[in-house]
């Protein structure tokens, strides 16, 4: 499933909500060496109560508007949780 995500670097305080169908997340960390990038992922995993490592940048890595890829899990993404706007990756042409 693909995800839009729009980020808020330097937030004063961590935190992610859902508008419309782009996740908003608010991180402490500076977009500096990845540190943004990295907590972003963390945040997206958490909201959509997947293991980290099923969480992956697909696009957007300098960029505060991002794409990311959650792959299936043994117990399933937690889809209920994604907007109906979340695209499945399946027949995009994407690779991992």
């Amino acid at each position: 499933m693909l995800i839009t995500v729009r980020v808020h670097p330097r937030a004063s305080r961590a935190r992610s909500a859902w508008k419309e169908n782009v996740l908003q997340v608010w991180v402490s960390a500076p977009p500096v060496e990845g540190a943004a990038n990295k907590a972003v992922l963390e945040a997206v995993a958490r909201e959509l109560d997947v293991p980290l490592r099923t969480v992956r940048l697909r696009s957007g890595a300098r960029s505060r508007t991002k794409v990311v890829e959650v792959l299936p899990t043994t117990s399933g993404v937690s889809e209920a949780k994604a907007p109906e706007g979340a695209r499945p990756t399946e027949g995009l042409g994407l690779t991992r």
